[in-house]
């Protein structure tokens, strides 16, 4: 069995749920070594005392804050850690959101939440079917490692998940980084309608495991073409950017080719899925129930069905009630 990395306990009100926290994922890109090149040198990289040139155990390392002037603030582990004692064995949680509502934006990394030993079990247990109920996560923050983190709690089967986030001044605004994007609605009618064609003929289920890292698996190909001394094979080249003139031919060509593949990879069934409108299928669905337990992915497929102008730049809130206008109008 794993070995956690960080033990603590969910507080929320006067509950206290200990819970255990493991890696959910891990990459595996290939591990290179560095070399100097047209040698066989290993590349090497040490922590060392730039006064006296000698090696410097990790153990023996402290931080420095800068204060200007060249001057530094020494914190060693302990100090740090005394600015929130308890924090780091704790993950208070100040509300419970909406999953919908959070940005994907803010999410990090994931971890799987485990009961913290075995007489929590009935607790963690309750805790999980009653998020799971209520489609809510639980937001809250921990300490670990030297650094807070803002997370997300949600039930997911028989767990909860963890979702570390980032604050919201570590989200850059997109302003400040691209320097102009086009304005909405400038493409021709028949533009966007071949647009919407194209992402409807391309529609699928989402399963993971239909994705593959390609791309360690060409390097992988390349390192054996090398060790076996064969030629080796280039990539094909990209794609050149599709001109605007030649728009509406390249989206038209694409939708073809699409519905092509599809009824090749499913035949005797439709090529492309007929759109929904309003009054079918799961419109239909979720015109009879209440806006807010349709999720937002069908709110917007709602709203684009109604013709609802802006909808990609509302929140839930403001979907729900054009939605609600639109299907007035249209009755």
């Amino acid at each position: 069995m794993a070995r956690p990395i960080w033990t603590g306990a969910i507080t929320f009100g006067l509950v206290s749920v200990p819970v255990a926290m493991y890696s959910a994922t891990h990459e595996h890109e290939v591990g290179f070594h560095q070399f100097e090149k047209g040698t066989g040198d290993r590349i090497r990289y040490k922590r060392v005392n730039e006064r006296t040139g000698k090696e410097v155990d990790y153990d023996n390392i402290v931080k420095g804050a800068d204060v200007g002037g060249g001057d530094y603030v020494m914190l060693d582990q302990e100090e740090l850690d005394s600015v929130a004692p308890g924090r780091s064995r704790s993950l208070d949680i100040d509300r419970f959101v909406e999953l919908d509502d959070i940005d994907p934006i803010y999410y990090d990394k994931t971890y799987f939440l485990g009961p913290g030993r075995e007489e929590a079990e009935k607790v963690y247990g309750l805790l999980r079917d009653a998020m799971a109920d209520s489609g809510r996560a639980a937001i809250g923050t921990l300490v670990m490692r030297g650094k807070e983190y803002l997370a997300a709690i949600r039930a997911d089967g028989d767990l909860l998940m963890l979702q570390t986030m980032y604050f919201a001044d570590e989200v850059r605004d997109p302003k400040d980084q691209i320097d102009s994007l086009p304005r909405r609605n400038a493409a021709k009618p028949a533009e966007l309608h071949m647009a919407q064609q194209l992402i409807d003929s391309m529609a699928g289920k989402w399963r993971p495991a239909d994705f593959r890292d390609t791309y360690t698996d060409r390097v992988n190909e390349l390192i054996e073409e090398k060790k076996s001394g064969k030629e080796i094979t280039p990539a094909a080249e990209a794609l050149e950017p599709t001109a605007a003139t030649d728009l509406f031919e390249a989206l038209r060509r694409s939708v073809e080719a699409a519905k092509k593949s599809r009824a090749a990879a499913e035949p005797g069934k439709s090529a492309a899925p007929k759109r929904k409108t309003a009054a079918s299928g799961k419109g239909a669905k979720a015109k009879a129930a209440d806006l807010k337990e349709v999720s937002k992915s069908d709110l917007l497929k709602l709203a684009r069905d109604l013709d609802v102008p802006k909808r990609t730049t509302m929140s839930r809130a403001e979907l729900e009630k054009a939605v609600r206008k639109a299907r007035r109008q249209a009755a």
